[in-house]
């Protein structure tokens, strides 16, 4: 909500006026300022130990804490693809998540690319079946 004021100055007080020395005098209503920030998709490849310690299940969880949509799958090489769709912040926040992992967990890398939004995966969040 953002409101512009502007304030307008009166003479010191005199022995006949003994009002406020600032007057508050609105310029314009209330208006309402909702700023969408654009969402994102970006994949994620996660390297180390992260398949058979729960870590799909971890970003599952996660992905739904933040309110992001996507998926994750176990990939062949021994890694796990995330991808996502979702704002920086929410970006950032996964991330973070992604690199700690689930208890069992060893994380060594994770690698971040940009990747072409996908609309059925806007706010659906799944775990897809390995390759």
């Amino acid at each position: 909500m953002r409101v512009l004021f502007t304030a307008r100055c009166y003479p010191a007080c005199s022995l006949n006026y003994c009002g406020p020395l600032f007057r508050i005098t609105l310029l314009s209503d209330t208006i309402f300022w909702f700023v969408t920030e654009p969402k994102q998709a970006r994949r994620y490849l996660i390297s180390g130990t992260v398949q058979g310690v729960g870590y799909r299940y971890f970003t599952q969880r996660a992905a739904a804490k933040i309110k992001v949509g996507g998926y994750v799958k176990n990939l062949s090489d021994g890694r796990v693809e995330v991808f996502v769709m979702g704002t920086l912040q929410q970006h950032r926040e996964l991330r973070t998540m992604l690199e700690r992992g689930p208890r069992f967990s060893s994380v060594t890398e994770v690698r971040e690319e940009v990747a072409s939004p996908d609309p059925q995966y806007d706010q659906v969040f799944v775990i897809g079946r390995g390759d």
